[in-house]
């Protein structure tokens, strides 16, 4: 069945996300990129504070840590969208 889906279920037309209803936009990705990031953050910020005992030094930490991570989070879940496995 995964291998069907993954090998063998090859379309002959191509889709994008404003005709095909099971994927999202971008704009969708990034809303959720940023939201999940914000969670991540304070995360990051705490974790950091408790080790370094420095709120400078923490608030760099979970800067960096903010942007990277969503960059990369939003290229993630942009891949993620081509692929078919898992969709209905």
């Amino acid at each position: 069945m995964i291998a069907d889906q993954l090998i063998l279920n090859k379309k002959t037309t191509k889709s994008d996300f404003g005709t095909d209803k099971k994927s999202e936009s971008p704009v969708r990705s990034i809303a959720k990129a940023l939201s999940w990031r914000v969670v991540g953050t304070l995360d990051t910020l705490l974790i950091s504070y408790l080790l370094t005992g420095k709120i400078a030094v923490a608030a760099s930490i979970a800067s960096i840590d903010f942007v990277t991570k969503m960059i990369l989070y939003f290229f993630h879940e942009r891949a993620w969208n081509l692929v078919n496995w898992g969709k209905k």
